[in-house]
């Protein structure tokens, strides 16, 4: 049987956005141990992510997958890193995560969560995606939880707090979701994907 180090080391995970949450999940994940990561966004850096962004003042103006492969490999030397400067929709969202065990949805907007987590269920059975939903504000850590909507997918957040009703979105509360997030993938990875593996 393989270790869980073995079993993250084999695994691929897909992450959608790398903002806030991506751009902490991603790192989350490189320090884990998981093998390779296929990173997808469009934007670029800017000096106001960096409240709660992995960049750094240097990075700024820069796109943010070529900014987040450099962090990942200071991070873990050994993790492969896919990289898709582009916009995700739900033409291109199954092909470019089509080698990937789970996808994180990582996306600021309600409308492209909605988008890649009705494009993963309907169209990449049996990949799960865990999807995050309230974390903007501060304070009420605890109101951030980790919950199982069904087999495919994981919801975390405060199922309340969006960018419309509490503008402000700081470093901390960002955090504990995406590392709910990326402990979540971890628990997909060890203990149920890789575990009906031949």
């Amino acid at each position: 049987m393989a270790s869980i180090d073995e079993k993250l080391r084999r695994a691929v995970v897909g992450v959608a956005g790398l903002g806030g949450l991506g751009s902490n999940v991603a790192a989350a994940l490189a320090r884990a141990g998981v093998g390779r990561l296929i990173i997808a966004d469009f934007d670029m850096v800017e000096a106001a992510n960096l409240n709660r962004q992995q960049y750094f003042l240097d990075q700024v103006g820069r796109p943010k997958v070529e900014c987040t492969v450099e962090n990942l490999r200071r991070i873990n030397p050994a993790v492969l890193v896919e990289a898709h400067n582009e916009r995700l929709t739900a033409a291109n969202v199954p092909e470019l995560f089509a080698a990937a065990d789970v996808v994180a949805e990582c996306f600021d907007r309600a409308q492209e969560k909605q988008m890649i987590v009705e494009t993963v269920l309907a169209r990449m059975s049996p990949k799960p995606i865990v999807s995050v939903s309230g974390l903007a504000g501060y304070g009420k850590s605890n109101a951030i939880t980790t919950r199982r909507i069904s087999p495919r997918l994981i919801l975390i957040g405060d199922g309340q707090s969006g960018i419309d009703t509490e503008p402000i979105l700081t470093a901390a509360r960002v955090g504990i979701a995406a590392s709910h997030q990326a402990n979540a993938i971890i628990e997909l990875l060890v203990d149920e994907i890789k575990a009906s593996a031949p």
